[in-house]
């Protein structure tokens, strides 16, 4: 009678905690050996337990890897914390942010936007700590984390903020970028441009406009994206025969005269890659002030595809990325976090387009 009671205890006590998401889908159960000791019951009793509730499609028993949860509650609505840029810092991010608006609209899964309204980096940096701690207090389901970047102490704060996720054992998915270089690589899953592809098409759209002389342009600061893609233009220049050294690679302000001024331009001949359009845009304004013309002396190009670009006085060529399907995937990928903790991180590179414009065009 005893074993019998015990059985029907721990099955429906097992049972309830599946349905109510205490287990959830995908997750490892204990061991038999480990569940007999806890309610000091003989292991073949956890296994007629087990085997019930893989007969009910509540579990299933794998070999040599154990029982794993399989039941997913219809009822059980995610929350999801989002620490992203607001609208003011960059464009990608105001279409990523109503695309996850769009799709929470669904009722799948609900989002805090508390991390998802600052307009600038200074102003992310000072809400992001408190807005981290919020949801971790909360207990969120999942956090998604685009990484500060073009700020003093970036790399600190970023760790910093993702070790306290990864230590209250909350799934998170970086958006946009990694927390660390090229060709380092975080524990956490990431989706974003492929980057290093888009450094490559870009600077091969310049040589084939007539650019033999390719520079790259970046401010301090920048994101690690940045380097992938600074990898993918050397890349391009190697495979093209083309000189490209740290003669060629430019860290500093694009509105500083004295900056750009040291930049080697051989007239007809030079196109500049900027490490996005926000840099792009400063930088050509800075070219007018020294004497440069765009088209005729330099071509220059950048990424985003932000509102401005087309508006500038030069129109800015520019790679416009995927961002409905950034925020799709890291959806995806941040549901597929919860429901099994254990998988291994994954980098889904997603590829975005160039838009050709009369920046990367030389005058006939």
């Amino acid at each position: 009678m005893d074993s019998k009671l015990n059985f029907q205890t721990i099955y429906s006590s097992l049972k309830n905690q599946i349905i109510e998401g205490k287990f959830q889908a995908g997750h490892l159960l204990p061991t038999e050996l480990e569940l007999a000791q806890k309610y000091s019951v003989s292991r073949p009793t956890i296994a007629k337990v087990y085997n019930m509730l893989q007969e009910e499609k509540y579990v299933l028993k794998k070999k040599g890897l154990g029982t794993i949860v399989t039941y997913n509650n219809p009822d059980n609505i995610y929350t999801f914390g989002l620490l992203l840029p607001g609208a003011g810092e960059s464009d990608i991010f105001t279409i990523i942010n109503d695309q996850l608006l769009k799709q929470s609209e669904t009722g799948k899964f609900n989002c805090l936007w508390d991390g998802a309204t600052a307009s600038s980096a200074d102003i992310r940096q000072s809400l992001i700590e408190s807005c981290c701690d919020t949801y971790i207090h909360k207990k969120v389901d999942g956090i998604i984390f685009s990484p500060l970047e073009r700020i003093p102490y970036a790399n600190e704060l970023n760790n910093q903020i993702c070790e306290k996720i990864a230590k209250a054992c909350i799934p998170l998915v970086l958006i946009d970028r990694d927390i660390v270089k090229y060709p380092e690589r975080s524990a956490f899953d990431i989706v974003c441009l492929d980057n290093f592809s888009a450094g490559y098409i870009m600077s091969k759209h310049l040589a084939d406009a007539g650019c033999d002389h390719i520079n790259f342009l970046y401010r301090p600061n920048s994101a690690s994206s940045v380097n992938l893609r600074l990898a993918g233009v050397r890349e391009m220049c190697f495979e093209n025969g083309l000189q490209f050294d740290e003669n060629n690679v430019h860290c500093g302000n694009p509105g500083d005269l004295d900056f750009v001024k040291q930049i080697k331009i051989v007239r007809g001949k030079t196109g500049i890659v900027c490490a996005n359009d926000s840099t792009a845009a400063v930088f050509m304004s800075s070219l007018d002030s020294s004497g440069i013309k765009i088209s005729s002396d330099v071509l220059v190009c950048g990424y985003d595809d932000m509102k401005y670009s087309q508006y500038l006085k030069h129109s800015l060529t520019t790679f416009r990325q995927p961002c409905e399907e950034i925020a799709d995937i890291s959806i995806d990928l941040i549901t597929r976090r919860v429901k099994n903790r254990d998988l291994l991180p994954v980098t889904v590179c997603l590829t975005g387009n160039i838009v050709v414009r009369d920046s990367s065009k030389f005058l006939k």
